[in-house]
């Protein structure tokens, strides 16, 4: 997302016309959301405390709710991803207990249902809020798929031929969703209502954009499994970074805003270097010596807190 909001204009160009720096724009996004659901499996491993987990994760999207509101409220030209990221955390709840096919069958279900169902409620409801269900960025009704597979993904992460697969499958979603795109651009005209459901372009919220979405995050994850299995010490800095996803999203917004808008209309290498390393470093030393981060602290307190309150864990009988 850092490359996605402060990646430099002139970044080296396309053959086709755009930069390689494009190919961060919608998909940083779908990546944090396909990992939400990946946590929102390792939250509810265990069958007999589903409601414990659905409590927590409940409690976690009434606190991510305001927390969203109150960064978009800083004025930045950054779309705040978590009104909606709440929104989809609470949907998911429903889907907790259900088998990995289940999960892929329904993100399918949302794919051919979601963006037309999306369409027709902004054109009669307006764009909507953020966070709405059918809001013009990052719209639940839609995003949800991104969450089903990663919850999915979430509950095979201990096979180990769950990398490979990854890859695979991953490979084959995007091909066939940038396929679709290419064959619907040369062929359906430019305004035809049919073009907005087979067009991968950043943020359009189709189902063949989130297929293609789906499949590269699916990839990237693959990636970095093999590498952080193989090398931690390497991906330390990534891994770091990505256990406190939460505050450096957060600490990225607010140093925009404070920095300005020209950070984001006249983005430079230099701005891009400097937020990163910062980023990476900062990230890297708070895990190494303090765990988790001030956000995620919070996060966890209050949504264990309400969760133990309202569906207690069970007592293990003694032996």
């Amino acid at each position: 997302m850092l490359v996605a909001h402060l990646g430099p204009d002139d970044a080296a160009r396309l053959p086709g016309g755009g930069s390689w720096l494009e190919a961060f724009d919608g998909r940083s996004a779908a990546g944090f959301a396909l990992l939400a659901g990946v946590s929102a499996a390792l939250m509810s491993r265990a069958p007999d405390r589903l409601g414990h987990a659905r409590a927590r994760i409940l409690a976690r999207a009434a606190v991510l709710l305001p927390l969203g509101y109150a960064l978009a409220a800083l004025g930045t030209l950054v779309v705040v991803i978590l009104p909606a990221y709440a929104v989809m955390f609470a949907m998911l709840t429903v889907a907790l207990g259900w088998r990995p096919r289940t999960l892929l069958a329904a993100a399918g279900v949302v794919l051919v249902v979601g963006p037309p169902l999306v369409l027709a409620l902004r054109a009669a409801l307006g764009p909507g809020f953020l966070g709405a269900p059918w809001s013009r960025w990052y719209p639940p009704l839609v995003w949800i798929a991104y969450l089903l597979v990663g919850l999915a993904v979430g509950r095979v992460l201990g096979d180990p031929r769950t990398p490979g697969r990854l890859a695979r499958w991953g490979l084959a979603a995007a091909v066939v969703g940038h396929a679709t795109n290419a064959v619907a651009t040369r062929t359906v005209a430019p305004g035809h209502p049919l073009r907005a459901l087979l067009v991968t372009e950043p943020h359009s919220s189709s189902g063949v954009e989130v297929l293609a979405n789906t499949g590269t995050v699916l990839v990237v994850l693959a990636g970095c499994l093999v590498v952080g299995a193989r090398w931690p010490r390497a991906a330390l800095p990534l891994a770091a970074t990505g256990a406190l996803a939460l505050t450096a999203y957060a600490g990225q917004v607010v140093a925009i805003a404070a920095l300005g808008p020209d950070v984001v209309l006249h983005p430079t290498w230099a701005t891009l270097g400097v937020v990163g390393a910062v980023t990476l470093v900062a990230a890297t030393a708070w895990w190494l010596t303090l765990g988790r981060g001030p956000l995620e602290r919070v996060l966890h307190g209050v949504s264990t807190a309400v969760a133990d309150a309202v569906a207690p864990r069970p007592v293990t009988p003694a032996r």
